[in-house]
């Protein structure tokens, strides 16, 4: 059986202007869903067991074996198949996207208690971070070091938002990804198993490489600009800093997550 396809070509659609407005976080809230870009990540979504509610393509895309296995298996969760133009493509993204596939899925459950932390050795929180790409860029991370995924403290970025699914490159569908106060992590951490490890310069804080690692670990990173506060830095059962040899102050908080992970990963793998 033929999956049905609708063949969209006016901006007016519904639908397609209910896509569009998932770039907002409005309009994500409003209908439970954000958007992701390309034919890789679509994917590894679907590798991962993540179908599309709706999937968009393109007539050139539409012939790709993959996206001919993306297209059978949203028919079959009976999600929304459109075909569309390259124009009304690029207006949906806004980039020029070149594999001409783009899909919504539901937003997923970011509760603490959605999480089982004895999955993965590592894990990353990070408390009020503002930065999408440097979100996304800890994601991958996480994914390239079997690490469990990005808890997201207080007043953070969203990670559902175009640019964080961007930089992500898939590894939304991969990680997991938690949302919280602080107070709620913190009760939520000491309820179970688990050493946080704050990432802070300062008098207290020893060089990451001094550190025994110990798993579950959750590697806690501060805000961009003005680092861990004090108060949750009180929290950690260890405070850590990286040498700082010119003369900045402070590392991207990206490169910071992601020295300390592949460190953590291989003293853990030695220990």
């Amino acid at each position: 059986m033929q999956p049905r396809i609708t063949d969209v070509t006016s901006p007016a659609n519904p639908v397609l202007k209910s896509l569009k407005s998932l770039a907002d976080k409005k309009g994500r809230r409003a209908a439970g869903q954000f958007l992701a870009e390309g034919l890789r990540v679509c994917t590894e979504a679907l590798a991962a067991g993540h179908v599309p509610a709706t999937l968009v393509f393109t007539a050139e895309a539409e012939r790709h074996p993959l996206t001919e296995a993306l297209i059978a298996a949203t028919a079959q969760a009976r999600g929304t198949c459109l075909r569309t133009t390259p124009d009304l493509m690029q207006r949906l993204t806004g980039k020029d996207n070149a594999a001409g596939v783009a899909a919504a899925y539901p937003i997923p459950d970011t509760s603490l208690a959605r999480i089982d932390r004895s999955t993965a050795p590592l894990w990353l929180v990070a408390e009020n971070l503002k930065d999408p790409g440097n979100f996304g860029t800890m994601l991958r991370t996480c994914d390239a070091t079997g690490a469990g995924g990005v808890i997201l403290l207080d007043q953070s970025c969203d990670p559902f938002s175009v640019e964080a699914v961007r930089a992500s490159m898939g590894a939304l569908f991969s990680r997991q990804v938690g949302r919280a106060t602080g107070a709620e992590f913190f009760q939520w951490l000491r309820a179970g198993e688990g050493q946080l490890v704050g990432a802070a310069l300062g008098e207290a804080s020893v060089d990451y490489r001094a550190h025994r690692y110990a798993a579950p670990c959750f590697l806690f990173m501060g805000n961009e600009q003005s680092g861990l506060p004090d108060a949750y830095a009180a929290q950690c059962d260890a405070l850590v800093k990286l040498p700082m040899l010119g003369t900045a102050d402070s590392l991207n908080v990206a490169v910071c997550a992601g020295v300390l992970l592949y460190h953590a990963l291989d003293a853990l793998s030695a220990a």
